[in-house]
């Protein structure tokens, strides 16, 4: 199961990049509607409804036929990008580990730093520049019930969290290093 922070349309395209493992993505059914893109996302995507709990238990059958095959799931857990650009890493959904803990398979969390600031959801807005990327060490799921879930949500979420601030962190780091003595 991989899972990753959501800030930007090139969130889909990095994860194709990165990600070397036959994976896909479990997406809302809206998205179906863009122009050219729906057309390949709904050949390619394990789509769901989220008004329908139909649909999201299909959501189930149809992952558990994709592991089947050799793929990964990927779900981005915030269940989309927030509105308010200001939010760091939204709340986490509970798809993603509740699939994960039925099917016993690890989760790989990801974390995309630069995506929000490269190419947002604004209007003309981004700028040319790196996009960082790190994939933190797996969670096993082995064990876990559904009775765990919460927690587990709860775990992968301050990783990924952990893992933005430690790329702000870093970003500080690296201007400290440009700060010469004597320039100041």
């Amino acid at each position: 199961m991989i899972v990753a922070n959501h800030t930007s349309m090139t969130d889909i395209m990095l994860m194709l990049a990165v990600v070397r493992n036959p994976f896909v993505f479990v997406g809302k059914k809206e998205l179906v509607k863009i122009p050219l893109f729906g057309f390949f996302y709904k050949r390619t995507c394990i789509l769901v409804d989220r008004n329908s709990s139909k649909s999201k238990n299909e959501v189930f059958k149809r992952a558990q036929s994709r592991l089947n095959q050799g793929l990964s799931i990927c779900i981005f857990p915030e269940g989309g990008v927030p509105d308010d650009e200001s939010v760091l890493l939204d709340e986490f959904k509970d798809g993603a580990f509740r699939l994960a803990i039925e099917h016993q398979i690890p989760i790989v969390p990801i974390v995309f730093a630069d995506n929000k600031e490269r190419f947002s959801y604004t209007f003309l807005s981004g700028s040319p520049g790196k996009m960082r990327v790190r994939i933190l060490p797996f969670v096993e799921t082995a064990h876990l019930t559904n009775d765990n879930r919460k927690e587990l949500k709860d775990q992968v979420r301050q990783k990924i969290y952990n893992g933005l601030l430690a790329f702000g962190k870093e970003d500080l780091k690296e201007e400290s290093l440009i700060i010469k003595p004597g320039k100041i």
